[in-house]
Parts: C-alpha cells; sequence; structure tokens
C-alpha cells in the first residue's frame, strides 16, 4: 500500500513537572488497560475529534482549550495530523507534541490502542500502549505516554509536559522506507510551536538510536523526560526554567537550538567549577554566571591546547565577552568547597550563555569535583582543591571540536 504524505505538522512542548509514579508510565486510572478510555478504534493515521482539555493552556503565546490525539505518535492543537513520517522540526504551522512521531498502525492481530484519561485532578495522560508500525505488523512494539500537567500554580496557562517511554522496539514504518520496522527515516520525539523558531526535538531522532529513550532521561530517571512551559516559553528562556541536560559520563549533555544573541539558560550540576564544551554548533559569545557563591567572583579559563589558562575575573552577573569568533569551550572556577554544592543537582548553578550564530547547539558541562575529607583531616590546599577533568582528554577525542562557542545560559 502507497500512502500520500499529508502536511506534517510540528509538536510542541517538554515539562519539568513532577508526577509521581510507581513505574515509568501512569497507570491504573481506568479503562480496560488502566490508561483511561479508549481515544480512538483501531486506525492507520487516524486522529480523533478535538477534546476537551480540563485547563487551560499558554503554548508559545496562543491559548488552547482543546487538543486532538493522532495515531501517529503526537498531539496537536489546531486540527488532527495523519503525517505518518517525521520531517525536521521546525516544519508547519500548527503547534505540536510529539513523545514519538512516526507511523503507527493500530490495526493489526496483536497491537495495542490508544488512550486518553486523568491520573489526578490536572493532569491529562495519553497512552499509545504496545502499538505496532505500518502495515499491520506486531512483531515489534511501542509504548510511551505524552503528559500535560497544569501549572497555573505558577502562572496563567503554565503547564508541564512528560514524555514517558516503557518499551521501544521499532522506529519505522514501511511507507517511511523501514525494513522489518527500522532503517528508512526513523521516527522523531519532541515539540514545535509552529512559529519556525521554536522547537526542540530529542537525542536520537532520526536515526535508530531513539529507541535509547527508554534508558535515558533528563530527570535521573530512565525513560522520562519532563519539560516546562512558562508564560508560553520553552525551558531556557528564563533561569527559573532553565534546559535540562541529559546524564552522561563525566557530566552532562545539552542538545537545543539556538538564535543568534539569544540568551537560554540550561541547568547542569556543579561542584567547585565547571568545563563547559561545545561539541557541534555555534561557539559561546559570552556567559553570565549566578550569584550566591561566597564573594560572587569567578575564575575564566580558555584552553591553549595543552592546558587552560587563566584569562579573567568576573564579577556574577556580568557579562564576559569571548571577543570575535567566541570560543567552543571555557571553565569556570572559584566555587569555594563551603558552598558545598552537590554535583548531582541539576539545579545548583544557573549558567547564562549566548552564541555567535543560530542553529542547533550540542555540548556539555562538566563539574569540576573535589574530595572533601571528613572531620578530623585536613583540608588540602587551594592548589590540589581541582581535579582536571576528563574534558581536556576530550579534546584529543574523535567528536568535533570548534576554537569558538556561541553564548548560553548554563544552570547546574
Amino acid at each position: 500500500m502507497q500512502k500520500t504524505s499529508l502536511a506534517v505538522i510540528t509538536a510542541a512542548s517538554l515539562l519539568m513537572g513532577s508526577f509521581a509514579a510507581n513505574a515509568t508510565l501512569l497507570n491504573g486510572f481506568g479503562g480496560d488497560a488502566g490508561y483511561g478510555e479508549l481515544a480512538m478504534q483501531p486506525n492507520d493515521d487516524g486522529s480523533t475529534n478535538s477534546l476537551d482539555l480540563p485547563f487551560e493552556i499558554n503554548y508559545f503565546g496562543n491559548t488552547y482549550n482543546n487538543f486532538f490525539i493522532n495515531n501517529n505518535g503526537n498531539i496537536t492543537f489546531e486540527s488532527g495530523l495523519g503525517g505518518f513520517t517525521p520531517q525536521p522540526f521546525p516544519i508547519a504551522q500548527q503547534p505540536m507534541i510529539a513523545p514519538f512521531w512516526a507511523d503507527v498502525d493500530t490495526r493489526c492481530d496483536g497491537c495495542g490502542e490508544v488512550y486518553v484519561g486523568s491520573p489526578a485532578d490536572g493532569v491529562v495522560a495519553v497512552t499509545w500502549d504496545s502499538v505496532g508500525y505500518f502495515s499491520n505488523s506486531a512483531d515489534k512494539t511501542n509504548t510511551f505516554q505524552a503528559v500535560l500537567i497544569n501549572r497555573s500554580d505558577t502562572g496563567a496557562g503554565n503547564f508541564d509536559v512528560e514524555f514517558r517511554y516503557d518499551q521501544l522496539q521499532w522506529t519505522t514504518g514501511s511507507a517511511s522506507g523501514g525494513e522489518n520496522g527500522l532503517g528508512g527515516t526513523p521516527a522523531q520525539a519532541g515539540y514545535d510551536a509552529g512559529d519556525g523558531q521554536n522547537f526542540f526535538a530529542l537525542p536520537g531522532s532520526f536515526s535508530e538510536d531513539i529507541l535509547d529513550l527508554v534508558s535515558s532521561s533528563n530527570t535521573g530517571e530512565d525513560g522520562v523526560w519532563r519539560f516546562a512551559i512558562r508564560e508560553g516559553a520553552l525551558p531556557g528562556a528564563t533561569p527559573e526554567n532553565p534546559i535540562m541536560p541529559v546524564v552522561v559520563d563525566g557530566g552532562w549533555e545539552f542538545d537545543f537550538n539556538v538564535q543568534a544573541d539569544e540568551l537560554v539558560f540550561i541547568d547542569p550540576d556543579v561542584a567547585v567549577g565547571y568545563d563547559y564544551i561545545v561539541d557541534q554548533g555555534p561557539n559561546i559569545q559570552t556567559v553570565v554566571l549566578p550569584a550566591g557563591f561566597d564573594d560572587d567572583m569567578f575564575y575564566i579559563w580558555l584552553w591553549n591546547g595543552l592546558d587552560w589558562d587563566q584569562v579573567a575575573n568576573v564579577a556574577a552577573g556580568d557579562a564576559y565577552d569571548f571577543g570575535l569568533g567566541g570560543v567552543d569551550r571555557f571553565r569556570v572556577t572559584g566555587i569555594d568547597i563551603a558552598n558545598e554544592v552537590d554535583p548531582s543537582n541539576t539545579l545548583a548553578f544557573v549558567t547564562g550563555l549566548t552564541f555567535t550564530d543560530t542553529g542547533a547547539v550540542s555540548m556539555r558541562q562538566l563539574p569540576i569535583v573535589e574530595f572533601v575529607p571528613g572531620p578530623g583531616a585536613s583540608v588540602p590546599e587551594p592548589s590540589t582543591w581541582l581535579l582536571m577533568l576528563i574534558a581536556a582528554m576530550l579534546l584529543l577525542g574523535s567528536r568535533k571540536r570548534k576554537n569558538a562557542m556561541p553564548e548560553t545560559l548554563i544552570a547546574a
């Protein structure tokens, strides 16, 4: 069967909310499968009629009281969407939230179905339960959720989004070039405001690595991704709602899109300092460091190819400009151990960055940690406080490195 691609609509917000669940998926709130009511009959490329939201949301400046559930792993707000092959964000004029945009088929024997329900007041959960892929294939199935959480307690129209992944076995339907559920044009996960500017795609989108969403996270809980929409804006617009990282060996990894000179906030962990490294995308132009740490004075270091050179003392709240072309990495030190900053606390050190150009950024923030001896032991001299992180070693690795980095705000 050959399918005609419809206009593809972009997906919209991710949340930072916190809804507790005993398992990866929220369940136990009615219906045959415990996920609420059946959203639609088994179908290929179908959508629901307009459904009421139990609360009003402000999504990138537009107010919505209803939404559409689309069989192909997403929800939209202007109309239903039958597009089955994902296209890279940003691509259209209709806002979308997509936990797993791909060619879902629920007609097959052994396929599950799509449900909608309310686990609690102010919470809406859409569940794709053991769904197959086009055409009529159930040898591999995926189970995932999109959860909207009312956060009007923080401001009118504010809400959180959670993507929850229990099982991901396939990436692609056969009409999208897939074979046995893999290859071709794989799924995309994320959100798109539909304005051509505000969007985010989760790591692994358009590759088989998207299956790893079940074992990765920006929350510390495997398979759970959270995003907060505050005053209609996506994470990163303010220090109170920073972009949260994916935990990687030795630190945190961020993937996001920026406009030239746009100020964004990201939130990694911290200890006595940090290394900031851009692996792909525009260079960092300026940095603004947070207040509340002793004398609020920090040291900026640049990599000379062999070692780190201290280049400036910077006060909290002051923008430091890296000059023409920016830099692709820098180091911040000067956080006293008396602050007891937890390296595992992703909200401990919010940093502001701007970038030299517009584009997609993939970067890391690596904490510089120090061993603090127990009672009765002597405290090491400051010269021994810093453990040189492997960030410098990574300069010799195989990942792409640049000589300049765009400005960004990073929170830890």
